[in-house]
């Protein structure tokens, strides 16, 4: 890819400096780009891409081991393990990763591969919510999303989730922040350019949970989103919001047909 100037975006009043590369790479990605779309791995460096690619150097698969350890292991007052109802993950998990955030009726809203982990625990295995960002939770759902790996991302946008894909579409276009930008400042409109030190990409969630060198471990796509909030300096909304699962519909839509990954590798 060949160099470019430095260009400067505009955000209310305040001029952010990205220095990039043109996306010139006719490399043939194969599955990680469809259409327009393309996946974060097409983006990270051969180094990074190779470390995902096998899974005995691929650190997150730490996290996977451990969340088949819990998938078999009984807790609660029920006692049960998420083997009890759902036998093979291989069989039962397949779609999964695939399909969330999904509309949940008894709630009216969306819920995606956490909350439904934890609703599980609570209410069939009578056993505690995992905490957000603990290595429990985001091991059973690096575990429950690694099972639909390959799969092409095929969330439902209609019927009653419609609403809450607006929501989401909505929240990725809103300017905010003391900088004033939107996703899309960053993930469409400078979609590989360099923004100090690191080479934007198109944002795509279809790594997630995943692993981030930057991090040293796992994380959410939650932990993301509110990273990026910071970093524009606004409030970030709480993990599991309503606000972050709407956005994590629109998401998934946004990348729709990228092969699930988790767990990917990242800068």
């Amino acid at each position: 890819m060949r160099r470019i100037a430095l260009a400067a975006v505009a955000a209310s009043g305040l001029t952010v400096m990205l220095a990039g590369t043109a996306l010139t790479d006719e490399t043939n990605w194969g599955a990680y780009e469809v259409g327009d779309k393309r996946s974060g791995y097409t983006y990270a460096a051969a180094e990074t891409r190779s470390i995902q690619d096998d899974d005995f150097e691929n650190p997150a698969m730490l996290w996977v081991d451990t969340g088949q350890e819990l998938w078999d292991t009984v807790e609660g007052e029920a006692g049960k393990a998420c083997a009890s109802c759902h036998d093979d993950a291989a069989v039962s998990m397949a779609e999964v990763g695939a399909i969330y955030p999904v509309y949940y009726e008894p709630r009216g809203k969306l819920i995606n591969i956490e909350q439904r982990i934890n609703l599980c625990r609570t209410e069939n295995m009578k056993a505690k919510a995992w905490k957000w960002e603990s290595r429990e939770l985001l091991s059973m759902t690096a575990f429950v999303r690694n099972q639909a790996r390959g799969r092409p991302v095929a969330v439902k946008i209609d019927g009653p989730a419609a609403p809450f894909y607006e929501k989401g579409k909505e929240f990725y276009y809103q300017r905010r922040g003391q900088l004033d930008m939107a996703c899309k400042s960053c993930h469409e409109d400078n979609a590989g350019n360099m923004i100090r030190a690191n080479l934007l990409s198109q944002g795509q969630s279809n790594g997630f949970p995943t692993y981030r060198l930057k991090w040293q471990k796992v994380g959410s796509l939650h932990r993301r989103f509110r990273g990026c909030n910071s970093q524009v300096r606004a409030t970030p909304y709480k993990a599991g919001s309503d606000e972050y699962v709407n956005l994590e519909l629109f998401l998934a839509d946004r990348g729709r047909g990228l092969p699930v990954e988790t767990p990917a590798v990242r800068n």
